[in-house]
C-alpha cells in the first residue's frame, strides 16, 4: 500500500476536535506526494472558518505521529453543496439549503437559537439568510436590531429585497407591519403569507437559509414542512419534561413529512449563579440527550440559562455579535458546525437518514 493510500485511509477515520463525525463521512481528500512530503487538501462539506488554522495544525500533528517518515502540509477548505429537498419539491435556485429550526412549544428559546445559529454559520464563512416564519409573533426584527419602520425595498415587480443585518439577509412579517398590529388570520392565510415571504424575497446566493418556525406542531407547521423545500431541521427544547414531550412531537412531525432531523439543541440546560458561580440544573438534566438517543439523531449542544444571552437578543445585539469570542458564542459555533457537518454527511451518503417512525391515525 502506497503512502498516499495509507494517509487517505487514516484521514477517513480521524474525527476533528469538537465534532462527532469521522472525516470520511463529511469531507473529500486530495493528496500529492513528492520527495517524502505529502500535501493534503481536505475539502469539508461544511464551513469552518474559525477553526481552519486549528484543524490544519491538528491534522498535521495527527498524521505526523502516524507516519513519522513523512512531512505533511495540510490545507483545509470547504464546499457547501445543495441537499435535495423532501418529496418532489424543488430547491430554490438562490438557496442551497433551507433548514427549519422548530420547537414543540413556545418559550424554549427557539428564536434566540435561530438568530445565533444563523450568525454563527456566517462567522464560519457561509452565506446565510434568516426567515422569521412566526407570522403571529415575529421577533427577529427586534433580535437583529432592525429599527421599527424599516421596510424592505421592492425589486422588480414581484420581489422584495431582504434586509441585511449583522452580515446576514433577513425577512420577517415584522418588517411589513408595526409591532402593535395583531395578525388575526386563520391558518391558510398565515401559511400563504409565509410562502410569499419565502418565494417573493430576492434571496442572493445563500448557502443556508435558517427558518425560525412558529412553535407547535399544528396545521401551519405541517403545511410548511410539506410545501417548503427543506434540507433538514433542528429541534429546540429545554430539559423540562413537558418541553421534552412536545419536542418528541416535533421530531415525529418532521419524520412524517420525510424531513431529516439534523439534531437536538437543549436550551436552559444549566443556570450558573452570577454571584458565586454555582451551577444548577433547575429545569432538569439529560433530557435532550435522551431524546437524541431515542430517535437516533445528533445531540448538537446544550446552552445555559443565561441572562446575557437573553438581554443581548432583546437589545438587537445577539451574543454572536456582542461577544463573538466568548463562551456562549463558542457553544453556538459548535452547534452550527455540528449541524452543518451532519447535513454534509447526509449529502455525501446520498440518502436521508431520518428516524424511522410509524405514525397512524388509529
Amino acid at each position: 500500500m502506497s503512502l498516499s493510500t495509507s494517509v487517505s485511509s487514516s484521514l477517513s477515520g480521524l474525527v476533528l476536535p469538537g465534532l462527532s463525525l469521522p472525516l470520511g463521512e463529511c469531507a473529500e481528500f486530495e493528496l500529492a506526494e513528492q520527495a517524502g512530503k505529502v500535501s493534503v487538501l481536505v475539502t469539508l462539506g461544511f464551513p469552518a472558518q474559525t477553526q481552519q488554522t486549528a484543524y490544519e495544525a491538528w491534522l498535521a500533528e495527527q498524521l505526523g505521529a502516524q507516519f513519522p517518515e513523512a512531512r505533511f502540509d495540510v490545507t483545509i477548505t470547504w464546499s457547501i453543496a445543495a441537499h435535495p429537498a423532501q418529496g418532489n419539491l424543488q430547491n430554490l435556485d438562490s438557496i442551497r439549503n433551507i433548514i427549519a429550526v422548530a420547537s414543540g412549544k413556545g418559550g424554549v428559546g427557539k428564536s434566540t437559537t435561530s438568530v445565533n445559529l444563523a450568525l454563527a454559520l456566517a462567522k464560519e464563512g457561509a452565506k446565510v439568510g434568516l426567515l422569521d416564519a412566526d407570522i403571529y409573533g415575529p421577533s427577529q426584527q427586534m433580535m437583529l436590531g432592525v429599527a421599527e419602520g424599516v421596510r424592505p425595498e421592492q425589486y422588480g415587480t414581484h420581489y422584495l429585497l431582504p434586509i441585511t443585518a449583522h452580515g446576514i439577509q433577513s425577512m420577517s412579517m415584522g418588517y411589513l407591519v408595526t409591532e402593535k398590529t395583531p395578525m388575526v388570520w386563520r391558518g391558510p392565510m398565515a401559511t400563504g403569507a409565509l410562502q410569499q415571504l419565502l418565494y417573493q424575497t430576492y434571496w442572493q446566493d445563500l448557502d443556508y437559509l435558517i427558518i425560525d418556525m412558529p412553535p407547535g406542531t399544528g396545521d401551519i407547521q405541517l403545511t410548511l414542512s410539506q410545501k417548503v423545500p427543506l434540507a433538514g431541521s433542528v429541534v429546540v427544547t429545554t430539559p423540562q419534561d413537558i418541553a421534552l414531550l412536545d419536542a418528541k412531537k416535533g421530531i415525529e412531525m418532521f419524520a412524517k413529512v420525510s424531513v431529516p432531523v439534523l439534531g437536538v439543541v437543549e436550551n436552559m440546560a444549566m443556570h450558573i449563579c452570577s454571584q458565586c458561580g454555582h451551577a444548577e440544573a433547575i429545569f432538569g438534566e439529560g433530557g435532550g440527550e435522551e431524546i437524541a438517543a431515542e430517535y437516533g439523531v445528533a445531540m448538537l449542544g446544550s446552552l445555559p440559562l443565561s441572562r446575557q444571552i437573553r438581554e443581548q437578543a432583546d437589545s438587537g445585539q445577539p451574543v454572536m455579535v456582542t461577544d463573538p469570542n466568548g463562551e456562549a458564542a463558542a457553544l453556538y459555533l459548535n452547534v452550527a458546525r455540528g449541524m452543518a457537518a451532519e447535513l454534509a454527511r447526509r449529502n455525501k451518503q446520498g440518502a436521508q437518514l431520518a428516524p424511522t417512525i410509524s405514525i397512524s391515525d388509529d
